[in-house]
């Protein structure tokens, strides 16, 4: 799964879409998609990714408590 950084605007291929889930994990694993070739593994913090479409991730994966609010 790719999502895309909010800041540089850079594709970010997702190492382990199950903690992408996870609404108690704050960052993920992945890697960056930006020059020719493979970057290594970098850590990222949910709430810097988006969509490629432009659309927000889901609150059900940010935050835990999304039945409360």
């Amino acid at each position: 799964m790719f999502l895309k950084d909010k800041e540089t605007g850079s594709l970010i291929k997702i190492e382990d879409v199950e903690a992408l889930f996870k609404p108690t994990q704050q960052e993920i694993q992945g890697r960056d998609q930006d020059g020719q070739e493979e970057q290594s593994t970098a850590s990222f913090k949910k709430s810097q990714l988006i969509f490629p479409s432009g659309e927000s991730l889901p609150r059900c994966w940010m935050d835990s408590d999304y039945t409360t609010a």
